[in-house]
């Protein structure tokens, strides 16, 4: 399968590409809004694979090149970049294609971390909303801790929660995390649920905060 990273120079995209590309044989294409610093990032990350005895096929390309030669689309940027991004690649996207969105609003105050709840009801259903027709959207990866995702000396023992109101989809997205080892896929039903998925994330960048050790806190359902 094609998966193309949109915004695949940050933290969860580096993380997704070098995983997928370390434990899978699935073509991963990171894209950037300026084609150069996706191919000079897809560089870097076929290079660490490399050192690992592993030949990976990882390119870069500018977002909307990189959408269109993917069958699954993950929108790896922040939430307040998120519309801009699906509708720039809109035309790119084809009936049958899957757009994953694991962006969360948060706001920061002297607290620590909060859920930033657009008027949408989630970011979820914002990318949804931007989305063509036919493509479906699932939520997924919202919960991960970027910097161990990104370590592939970690083993990460941990779920991410799935939504999405498309089976089919949800299915091709779950088989896709659980590609990454140490990964498990846990439906979480609907879009209409995504708020509540999305909420975790900052209630576990503030156990982080104020926990020794627990820097890369994860979450796993028994």
């Amino acid at each position: 399968m094609d998966i193309a990273l949109l915004g695949g120079t940050g933290d969860i995209g580096e993380g997704l590409a070098l995983r997928w590309a370390y434990h899978t044989s699935h073509t991963v294409v990171v894209g950037s809004r300026d084609a150069e610093r996706a191919e000079n990032k897809a560089e870097e990350y076929a290079t660490e694979l490399d050192s690992r005895g592993v030949d990976a096929d990882v390119a870069g390309a500018e977002n909307a090149a990189a959408a269109a030669r993917a069958d699954v689309v993950v929108a790896a940027v922040p939430a307040y970049h998120l519309t801009d991004t699906i509708e720039a690649v809109a035309d790119e996207l084809d009936a049958g294609d899957v757009l994953v969105s694991p962006a969360v609003g948060m706001k920061r105050d002297e607290e620590g971390m909060h859920y930033n709840k657009p008027g949408a009801g989630s970011v979820t259903a914002l990318a949804a909303g931007a989305a063509p027709d036919e493509v479906a959207v699932v939520g997924a990866f919202h919960n991960l801790a970027a910097d161990r995702l990104a370590n592939l000396d970690a083993d990460l023992d941990v779920d991410t929660l799935v939504v999405g109101d498309d089976e089919d989809a949800v299915d091709t997205v779950s088989a896709l995390a659980e590609g990454i080892e140490g990964l498990r896929a846990v439906s979480a039903g609907g879009i209409a649920n995504a708020a509540e998925v999305e909420a975790l994330t900052p209630l576990l960048i503030n156990i982080a905060m104020n926990n020794e050790g627990l820097h890369d806190v994860g979450v796993k359902f028994h």
